[in-house]
């Protein structure tokens, strides 16, 4: 049976690769599932300093699976159930990848539409290959985005640009995902991978509990007043000047030599 998602771990990079090229990566309730069972694999795991998620063939993430959406169409159960199926589908990977603890690249590979343009969203650094195209393309087919993006996408472009990108569903290219502030950076697509791991390798040669603490802390930020954010970060820097790791970066500073980090 083939693996929904790839799972691959070199160093301190994990590689989570969407594993049906068929459907362009259609995201399905075994993709769903698989990047869940990850979630918490990398959580419970201080080996992983940083991930990478892209999609297998040309495709990053075409959205939903059209044809399963058609057929729902035609019999719908009652609405109670369809935000049932949503709370209890779907709406768990947002939440999921929201609380990953290791930092997060998107290396986007082709099309990113409708709930794939939100996966992307979803994501700390978004990098793409020169083919890549967004679109928040759910109007077209007469639908909200009921995966986050509503949240994901104004935080990543601003609400002007998420407004026109949701009301268009307009393709956006890679120079202009770039301009928008979508993608930190375009790449050749044959040198895609190599950026996203060259990136993440230098991510996850920081301190690991450091590190995520450090995107705990920008994360949640976002939500609370200044007071709040600083009372979190005297916190957390309580936590980080009592690892080891913060200990060796000090010894190599004094003895101006590289640290030799561990995870402790």
């Amino acid at each position: 049976m083939t693996e929904a998602v790839l799972y691959e771990q070199e160093g301190g990079v994990v590689t989570l690769t969407l594993n049906n090229p068929d459907t362009r990566n259609a995201l399905s309730p075994d993709i769903i599932d698989a990047l869940l069972l990850h979630v918490d694999r990398i959580n419970a795991d201080l080996s992983v300093g940083c991930v990478i998620l892209t999609g297998a063939g040309k495709a990053f993430c075409s959205g939903g699976n059209v044809k399963k959406i058609g057929e729902r169409a035609a019999g719908l159960p009652i609405p109670a159930e369809v935000r049932l199926g949503y709370r209890h589908g779907v709406q768990r990977l947002p939440m999921a990848l929201y609380n990953l603890e290791a930092p997060l690249i998107a290396a986007v590979n082709g099309a990113a539409v409708g709930v794939g343009c939100d996966l992307a969203a979803m994501c700390d650094i978004r990098l793409a290959g020169a083919s890549a195209r967004f679109a928040e393309s759910f109007l077209r087919v007469g639908l909200v985005s009921g995966d986050g993006g509503a949240w994901f996408l104004p935080r990543a472009v601003g609400l002007s640009k998420a407004y026109e990108m949701t009301f268009t569903g307009d393709f956006v290219d890679a120079a202009q995902a770039l301009a928008i502030g979508l993608v930190s950076r375009v790449v050749d697509d044959e040198r895609l991978l190599d950026e996203a791991r060259a990136l993440a390798g230098r991510i996850a040669a920081q301190p690991r509990h450091a590190l995520r603490l450090s995107k705990r802390l920008i994360r949640d930020a976002q939500r609370v007043d200044l007071a709040a954010s600083l009372e979190m970060a005297a916190s957390m820097q309580a936590l980080a000047q009592h690892t080891a790791d913060h200990q060796e970066a000090m010894a190599a500073l004094a003895e101006k030599r590289p640290p030799r980090f561990t995870g402790r």
